[in-house]
């Protein structure tokens, strides 16, 4: 567990290293689809993302910036370097479920993850501070209808962010509450945007980024530049001829099933792929799961499988692990079939 002393004592150690001689240096990718991969990067690269953010946001020096989530990936060190290219005044609390709890104050900013943000609206003191933040944006994982209902009413500006590693941070926002909510995702200035023969978004956003990026998202993109995300590339399966969209399958559940849970596939004789949902104990029964499952999906776009597992494989940003996700459900299957044959 995370002390706040031992927290403190890592936000010390990047400022260090922020402001020493060496131009560039290691950041981490979020390992939503394998193992964290490390990149170097430049440091005045950083400094023109928090920038862009700041500039966007309206941030001031002497404003106050809340640093809940770990340093270990960008999104945390970019919280303070922001601070520290903008003269924020920081707040740094140990990463946790409640990054609100205990605080004697409102900071101006918060960047949390979707975890965090439905954890902290489950306690009313806790859900009055976060009412009270005057930038809050949220990123790492995707923010469900439910999660942005419960947002709607929010006096104070509430944004999704789009980005990765590689972006730095975020490179577009889009608003989640107030007149101005909207399902599309409005770029930076500086910020080119475009769509490749596989439907996937490339981004040219040189004050961050050296060179044209092609990202495995796959995107609509409308001709005021605004775009929205329909799923990733990597997690498009193919069920028997039929492709299916892991995130498709998961937004069509969420207001239904009311548990953790995450889609998958395995590999099958017959279909190729099969659909296979991965729902954290205590579970429905199957024939709850089943009956949920064609109120909500077309018919070729149900699991063949559900299983049920103590814990869903994340990354160390919160965000679903892909890979890991589907290597549990083979294991629990293969498990199941030897299990049937003793």
């Amino acid at each position: 567990m995370t002390t706040p002393e031992s927290f403190r004592a890592d936000v010390e150690t990047f400022v260090r290293e922020w402001n020493d001689p060496e131009p560039t240096l290691v950041v981490h990718t979020s390992g939503s689809t394998g193992a964290p991969q490390p990149l170097r990067v430049e440091k005045t690269r950083m400094a023109a993302s928090a920038r862009m953010t700041c500039d966007f946001l309206g941030l001031r020096p002497g404003d106050s910036a809340l640093l809940c989530m770990p340093l270990d990936f960008i999104a945390g060190k970019m919280v303070v370097v922001r601070a520290l290219t903008r003269g924020l005044r920081l707040i740094a609390v140990p990463p946790s479920a409640h990054p609100l709890a205990g605080l004697d104050e409102t900071p101006d900013f918060a960047a949390m993850v979707p975890s965090q943000v439905y954890e902290t609206l489950r306690v009313p003191a806790e859900a009055d501070r976060l009412r009270r933040i005057r930038q809050l944006i949220i990123g790492g994982g995707a923010v469900d209808e439910a999660l942005q209902a419960k947002l709607a009413g929010f006096p104070h500006a509430v944004w999704s962010t789009y980005g990765m590693t590689e972006t730095l941070s975020h490179v577009a926002l889009r608003r989640l509450n107030g007149p101005d909510a909207s399902a599309w995702y409005s770029p930076f200035p500086g910020v080119s945007l475009d769509v490749n023969a596989d439907g996937c978004l490339v981004i040219d956003a040189p004050a961050v980024h050296a060179g044209r990026l092609v990202t495995r998202d796959i995107a609509e993109l409308r001709e005021d530049g605004r775009f929205r995300i329909l799923g990733r590339r990597d997690n498009t399966i193919c069920s028997g001829g039929v492709k299916i969209q892991l995130e498709d399958v998961e937004a069509r559940l969420r207001p239904s099933l009311h548990v953790p849970f995450v889609a998958t596939a395995v590999g099958d004789a017959k279909y190729g792929e099969a659909l296979t949902l991965l729902v954290q104990s205590p579970a429905p029964p199957v024939d709850e799961l089943q009956r949920l499952c064609a109120a909500s999906l077309p018919p070729y776009h149900r699991p063949k499988h559900y299983l049920q597992v103590n814990q869903l494989p994340t990354t160390g940003s919160g965000k679903p692990a892909r890979k890991t996700a589907r290597q549990l459900a083979e294991q629990l299957l293969k498990t199941a079939e030897k299990s049937s044959l003793t």
